[in-house]
């Protein structure tokens, strides 16, 4: 049995609607779910969600004596600490394991999920309306599947309003959206199915983790370094001023056990600009929309670890007689400037030509190698390791 959870229609540019149609101020309020499915299959969440209304009495429980929980933006939740919340004087809501509960606020992010069985009883405020799952109708993994749909989470989308940073969904709304619930012996199927497929992915991300370790490790060995590891930064420390090179307790911490400085090797280091040009790409502005120059551009989303990720590319306008300066060339090297995570800080990846006359915004450095000093596959994999 196949079963095919949603089609993604033509989305159109631009159209015209009637005021009397205008139901909400939303262009995304014009997006219809088109489920293949069978019609009989096709039925408002209300008829497997009953919205759960009991009131945590104050009066007989205090706060620490209830779990309060966080939910993120993938659906999954996790005790809250108790810290700061002393004051909270809003009503509160039981909900249990198996019980959907979302956001109004932040629904649309994919802040919706179930409750897990190992917290059996958890408390909520009323920005988080609770709903039972009617065990005949739906089962729980299966409407918890269902919300991570991007599909779905484009029909959630389309039912927002309010004002900007405060929009919310309705109860009534959600209650109201269709969706396919199948006999439970197809979710059982489509739940199992995905759960095999999670499994395998795990695994297979694993080996790969061990296989890049590996390979690691034989490039340090090959190059006779025992790299440091960053477990062994100190938690407190003291350091001259005359030592103080930068205002960073983290950089400081790890000049302290030698972390980003030359370690032993059986070759010599050299600085980068010494075998290499180093230059930054173009800064993105109004002046430089895509008009009649327009080129396409690799961004900070474009450039991950070993390699690029070309499915979506922008556009951005840059004159003839700039192009010289921008213009990607075969075996360039990219690093990323800045990043939210000290892990993918100044990651590499390497460009082998795949779109003519492409460019890269400020954010990305262009290294282009000497070739006859240094090969540019192999600084992409020592810049990539955690020594480089």
């Amino acid at each position: 049995m196949t079963a095919v959870l949603h089609q993604t229609p033509e989305r159109r540019r631009a159209f015209a609607v009637w005021f009397k149609d205008l139901h909400l101020w939303s262009v995304g309020s014009f997006f219809r779910m088109e489920w293949r499915w069978p019609k009989e299959y096709i039925r408002p969440l209300s008829d497997a969600l009953s919205r759960r209304v009991e009131e945590v009495a104050r009066s007989s429980y205090s706060l620490d004596g209830l779990q309060l929980v966080t939910l993120h933006f993938d659906g999954t939740m996790e005790p809250r600490d108790h810290e700061g919340s002393k004051g909270f004087k809003g009503r509160l809501f039981f909900a249990y394991a198996d019980d959907v509960i979302y956001s109004k606020i932040d629904v649309r992010n994919g802040a919706i999920g179930v409750v897990p069985p190992e917290m059996p009883t958890v408390a909520v405020s009323s920005e988080y309306p609770v709903y039972k799952v009617s065990p005949d109708i739906a089962l729980p993994s299966y409407i918890k599947l269902l919300f991570r749909i991007d599909y779905f989470r484009r029909a959630i989308n389309s039912m927002i309003s309010g004002a900007s940073g405060r929009k919310r969904i309705q109860t009534e709304q959600l209650e109201a959206l269709e969706a396919p619930l199948p006999p439970l012996s197809i979710q059982r199927a489509i739940v199992g199915r995905w759960e095999k497929a999670q499994k395998e992915i795990a695994e297979a991300q694993e080996r790969v983790g061990r296989l890049e370790k590996a390979g690691v490790d034989r490039f340090y060995d090959d190059l006779g370094i025992t790299p440091t590891d960053y477990r062994d930064r100190p938690k407190a420390f003291a350091i001259l001023w005359k030592d103080l090179e930068r205002w960073s307790v983290s950089f400081m911490a790890d000049t302290i056990v030698g972390i980003g400085q030359p370690l032993s090797s059986l070759y010599r280091y050299c600085h980068l600009g010494d075998v290499a040009s180093v230059s930054y790409g173009i800064q993105k502005s109004p002046a430089n929309r895509p008009n009649q120059h327009a080129r396409p551009y690799l961004r900070v989303a474009n450039v991950r670890k070993g390699y690029l990720d070309l499915s979506e590319i922008k556009e951005i306008n840059v004159p003839d007689e700039e192009m010289d300066a921008y213009r990607l060339e075969p075996e360039d090297i990219l690093f990323v400037e800045g990043n939210g995570s000290r892990a993918e800080l100044g990651r590499v990846a390497m460009w082998n030509g795949e779109i003519p006359n492409c460019v890269h915004q400020n954010h990305l450095i262009k290294v282009r190698i000497n070739r006859s000093r240094l090969l540019p596959e192999f600084a992409m994999t020592w810049f990539n390791t955690e020594v480089g």
